[in-house]
C-alpha cells in the first residue's frame, strides 16, 4: 500500500482502497487469534519495536504493546519524563541513539504534527504514526473502519456522522480519508468554533445542527472535546455543549434503525455522550478497543514484510 509499501504508516490520506482492504482483511485473521485460549503467534519473533510516546495515552499505548507481544516482538517503551529529553536532548539525537541499539520499528505519538514523517528522514526503522498533533491517527481510523465493516459487512454506502471537536481531532481526519476512500458518506457536525476554517476542503457534508446531521445516519462516531488543545474557550459551557450537541437517548430516534454508536475514547460521560447511550445495546465502544489490537497486529505484520506460515 502506498504508506506500507514505503515501509511506514504515517496517515490514511492518499492510501488506496485496495491497501485499506488488505489491512482490514489481515486484521480479520488476527481478530480470531484474540479469541483463542493462547493469544500468541511467533510472527514477529526477533523484531524489536520501540514505543515512543511523547503524549499521555492509555488505549493506544497498551493496544500497541499488546499487539507487539501477541506477535512475539521485543518491546521497548520510552517515556520522555524519565529520559535525557529532560536534559535538553533533541528528538533527532534521542531516536538515533535508540536506533543504534538495533531497533527495527518505531511507534510514535507526539504533540507536534509531522513528527512521524520527520523520523522517516533520520531513521532506517519502520515508522508507525500513533497520533501526531492535529494531523492524523491512522490506526484509530483503521480500527473504526474495521469495527463498522465487522458490524455491517461493508463500508460502501453507509452514512457516518463524526460529531464534536472536528477542529482539533486527528481521529476525525483519519476517519474522513479512510471512510471516503471506502465509499462511505461522511458528515461532520459540531459548533462553528470547533470546525476548521476551511472545513469544506474535506469534501464532507457539514452541519452545526446535531438533529439535522443525525437524520438517516447509520453510524455516529463521537469525538471528545479536547480542552488540552484549545487555546481559549470555544463554547460557553459544558452544559450548553451537552444541550446542543450531546448524544442522548432522545436524539437516537433520528438514526436509522440498525444504528451504531462509537467513541475513540477517552469519554467525557454526561458531556458529549450520555451513559445511557455509551452503555446501550447499539454501542460498540469496547469492541473498538478489542479490534484495535487486531488492526495494530495487522499493521505491524504488514510493515515487517514477514510471511505467515503457509504463505508463499
Amino acid at each position: 500500500m502506498s504508506s506500507l509499501s514505503s515501509r511506514h504508516l504515517l496517515g490514511l490520506q492518499g492510501v488506496p482502497k485496495d491497501d485499506i482492504v488488505r489491512i482490514l482483511d489481515t486484521a480479520e485473521s488476527f481478530r480470531e487469534v484474540l479469541d483463542r485460549p493462547i493469544k500468541k503467534l511467533p510472527t514477529l519473533r526477533g523484531i524489536t519495536v520501540l514505543n515512543l510516546f511523547y503524549e499521555p495515552s492509555t488505549r493506544t499505548r497498551i493496544s500497541f504493546e499488546l499487539a507487539q507481544k501477541r506477535l512475539s516482538a521485543d518491546t521497548v517503551n520510552f517515556t520522555p519524563s524519565t529520559s535525557s529529553v529532560k536534559k535538553g536532548e533533541s528528538l533527532r539525537d534521542t531516536v538515533q541513539n535508540i536506533e543504534a541499539m538495533k531497533i527495527d520499528m518505531v511507534v510514535v505519538r507526539h504533540q507536534s504534527s509531522g513528527v512521524p514523517y520527520y523520523l522517516t528522514t533520520c531513521l532506517d526503522a519502520n515508522i508507525v504514526n500513533a497520533g501526531d498533533g492535529m494531523h492524523e491517527h491512522p490506526t484509530q481510523g483503521l480500527l473504526d473502519m474495521f469495527t463498522i465493516r465487522h458490524r455491517y459487512g461493508k463500508l460502501n454506502g453507509l452514512r457516518v456522522v463524526l460529531v464534536g471537536d472536528v477542529k482539533h481531532s486527528r481521529v476525525v481526519r483519519s476517519n474522513i480519508w479512510g471512510l471516503k476512500t471506502m465509499g462511505a458518506s461522511v458528515a461532520l457536525c459540531g459548533p462553528q468554533t470547533l470546525l476548521p476554517s476551511e472545513v469544506e476542503r474535506f469534501g464532507c457534508d457539514v452541519y452545526t445542527d446535531i438533529d439535522t446531521a443525525l437524520e438517516g445516519a447509520d453510524v455516529v462516531n463521537i469525538m471528545r472535546i479536547q480542552l488540552e488543545r484549545q487555546q481559549a474557550g470555544l463554547f460557553p459551557s459544558s452544559r450548553e455543549y451537552t444541550n446542543l450537541f450531546g448524544i442522548t437517548k432522545e436524539r437516537l430516534k433520528r438514526l436509522n434503525r440498525n444504528y451504531t454508536i462509537m467513541h475513540p475514547g477517552p469519554m467525557n460521560r454526561g458531556e458529549e455522550i450520555s451513559s445511557e447511550v455509551a452503555d446501550g445495546d447499539h454501542s460498540v465502544i469496547l469492541d473498538q478497543v478489542t479490534n484495535g489490537q487486531a488492526v495494530r497486529m495487522a499493521v505491524l505484520y504488514l510493515l515487517s514484510g514477514r510471511k505467515e506460515e503457509g504463505e508463499e
